[in-house]
């Protein structure tokens, strides 16, 4: 919370008391503004730091919006005011009692008594300042563990129905136990890289670009020719980013097995761009590989191919085509990215 200016109010409208007081406080640079009537204070209470207010003009006023606010100021609240009273009289136990914190300041006083109770009352209004603004951090971290508690409440029920339906479909299309192995721990690791990426952001977005450069990164050559991704920065929703990367991972994979990362002179092209329309925003993104060996289409279907036509539409609701063309696999995929974040920025 930004702190208000700590100006100070002074109500005195009888005599000079109020130009008197008002340029006391000036000499020593502490901002102050006069008002003419109760009211105008009660209004501008919310961003002073303290009031100087004479017994008199308590006693003439109408009392009854001052004494609401004082009474609804919020636990953190204590506002100081600077009663300047009669000379040789009591002050008013009705005024003490409604002001709650007050000093008393008998009428004449030396500039010096004035200044001293004026700045240790903006100084005690700037610490409780402080303290709403400490305990409103508390309840936005608060609210943020929660709904981090609550996120990851359902990453992990979803990350288990991941691993569980990973562990069926690698050893529905495996046929020994050494191929199911590798297949699924090379599934199992991918999936872990995209883990760590969501969790560097709270388990909310993960670049799409880290996405692709996790998989494909090690494959590219020391001139950068073999692998080329082109597009602008993308951070996506965690419910898009883990379907997204497991698709990648059974790409890579099958580039490197049958596809243009499986020969010397093979690349990998990605390119993606987000189109705004009424709906939001969108990912069009295109992956075509040349250089390979010739491309046929496969005489069934794998957990890959599963992955890559059912589960992105079921998933992320996304438009896939897969073409297997005899120079290359070109895999196209356009899909909505939700906009909102579950858990606020730090």
């Amino acid at each position: 919370m930004a702190q208000p200016e700590p100006i100070v109010l002074i109500l005195a409208p009888g005599g000079r008391d109020s130009q008197v007081a008002a340029r006391i406080l000036d000499e020593v640079r502490i901002p102050s503004q006069v008002e003419v009537n109760l009211p105008g204070v009660v209004e501008n209470l919310d961003r002073a730091a303290c009031v100087v207010v004479t017994e008199e003009a308590l006693l003439s006023s109408d009392r009854h919006a001052i004494a609401d606010w004082v009474e609804r100021q919020p636990p953190w609240s204590d506002f100081p005011f600077v009663l300047l009273s009669l000379r040789g009289g009591t002050p008013d136990e009705r005024l003490t009692g409604l002001l709650g914190n007050v000093t008393v300041l008998e009428r004449p006083f030396h500039p010096a008594v004035l200044v001293n109770a004026v700045r240790s009352a903006v100084r005690a209004r700037r610490r409780q300042w402080e303290v709403f603004a400490h305990l409103e951090e508390r309840q936005k971290t608060h609210e943020r563990q929660a709904l981090l508690i609550r996120e990851l409440h359902h990453r992990v029920k979803n990350t288990l129905a991941t691993v569980q339906g990973l562990l069926g479909a690698t050893a529905r299309s495996t046929k020994d136990v050494d191929t199911f192995y590798h297949s699924f721990s090379d599934r199992i690791v991918s999936l872990g890289k995209t883990h760590t990426l969501l969790t560097e952001d709270y388990w909310q977005t993960a670049p799409l670009r880290d996405l692709l450069e996790n998989e494909l990164g090690h494959y590219n050559d020391s001139s950068g020719q073999r692998i080329h991704l082109d597009g602008p920065v993308i951070e996506l929703a965690a419910d898009l980013a883990v379907p997204i990367g497991m698709a990648f991972h059974e790409l890579t994979t099958n580039a490197t097995k049958h596809g243009a990362l499986s020969a010397p002179g093979g690349r990998v092209t990605v390119s993606w761009t987000v189109e705004h329309t009424e709906s939001g925003r969108r990912v069009n993104l295109d992956w075509t590989e040349s250089g390979g060996p010739p491309v046929t289409v496969p005489e069934r279907r794998g957990f890959g191919s599963t992955l890559l036509q059912r589960v992105l539409a079921q998933q992320c609701d996304a438009l896939v085509t897969i073409d297997y063309a005899p120079t290359g696999l070109h895999f196209r995929m356009e899909a909505p990215m939700p906009e909102d974040r579950l858990v606020p920025s730090y």
